[in-house]
C-alpha cells in the first residue's frame, strides 16, 4: 500500500495505484474526498516559487511591433545578452533608439542583475535630452518586472512597454542589434577574458554609431540623429 511510506502521495498517484494494482477505477475527485475524510491527504507540498517578496510588474505591449519613430528619444527598446569568454559570461545591456537605430546607452557586467539595467537607463537619461513622451520597450525578463525598474521609469517619467510572453518578435530591434554585434564582431574570434570582451564591445558600438552606414538611410546613426539636432 502506498501509504506505508507515510503521507507522501497525492490523490492522482493513489488513483493510478488503485487502477494498476487493485483494478479499482474511481473518479480522482472521489479519491481526494475519501483521502481527506480519513486524514490520508499528502503532507508533501510542491514548492511554490516566490518573488523574494517583491511585486512583479507587467506592462502592456504599447509598441505593438510599430518600430517607426518620428523623432529621437520617442521610442527606445532595451534588452540584455551575454558574451561568452574564457573567464565566463559578460552581460551586455543596451538601449536602442528606433528613430535612427543608434545605441543610446549600454552597460556591461559579469552578472545578470537588475543593477546593470538600471545603470543603462541612468546613462541614457544623462546622455539625452527628453523633450516629449518616451516609451521604453523590453521583454519580460526579471529585471524589467522588478520594483526597482518600476520605480526608476516612474522617476524619469518613462512609459514602460513590454513584449507578450513567448513573442521575441515584439522586441525584434533589440534582438537584431545583438545579432549584428555577434555576427560582425563577437563571433569572429574566441574571447579569452572579460577585459577583451568589454574592449571589443566598446570599439564596436562606437563603430556602429559613428561609422557603420545603415542602408535604409545611407547614413550612420549619428549622421541621421544630427539632422534633427
Amino acid at each position: 500500500m502506498p501509504q506505508k511510506r507515510g503521507k507522501i502521495h497525492g490523490y492522482r498517484y493513489i488513483q493510478l495505484w488503485l487502477e494498476r494494482y487493485k483494478a479499482i477505477h474511481r473518479n480522482p475527485k472521489t479519491i481526494l474526498r475519501v483521502m481527506r475524510k480519513y486524514g490520508l491527504s499528502s503532507e508533501v507540498r510542491r514548492r511554490r516559487w516566490q518573488g523574494c517578496g517583491h511585486t512583479l510588474h507587467r506592462y502592456s505591449n504599447l509598441l505593438n511591433r510599430d518600430f517607426r519613430a518620428d523623432s529621437p528619444n520617442q521610442k527606445w527598446v532595451t534588452d540584455i545578452s551575454y558574451i561568452p569568454t574564457g573567464q565566463g559570461f559578460v552581460y551586455l545591456s543596451i538601449i536602442r533608439d528606433l528613430f535612427d537605430n543608434s545605441i543610446v546607452a549600454y552597460k556591461t557586467d559579469r552578472q545578470q542583475t537588475v543593477s546593470v539595467v538600471l545603470n543603462t537607463i541612468h546613462a541614457a537619461m544623462a546622455q539625452e535630452k527628453i523633450a516629449g513622451e518616451l516609451t521604453l520597450h523590453s521583454d519580460q525578463g526579471f529585471q524589467y518586472t522588478s520594483q526597482a525598474y518600476f520605480n526608476l521609469t516612474k522617476e524619469y517619467g518613462i512609459t514602460p512597454s513590454m513584449s507578450r510572453r513567448g513573442n521575441p518578435y515584439d522586441n525584434a530591434p533589440a534582438e537584431n542589434f545583438f545579432s549584428i554585434l555577434k555576427t560582425e564582431c563577437i563571433g569572429r574570434q574566441k574571447i579569452q577574458s572579460f577585459e577583451q570582451a568589454v574592449q571589443m564591445i566598446d570599439d564596436y558600438i562606437h563603430f556602429y554609431n559613428y561609422e557603420r552606414f545603415q542602408l535604409k538611410y545611407r547614413l550612420t546613426p549619428f549622421e541621421k540623429r544630427s539632422q534633427t539636432a
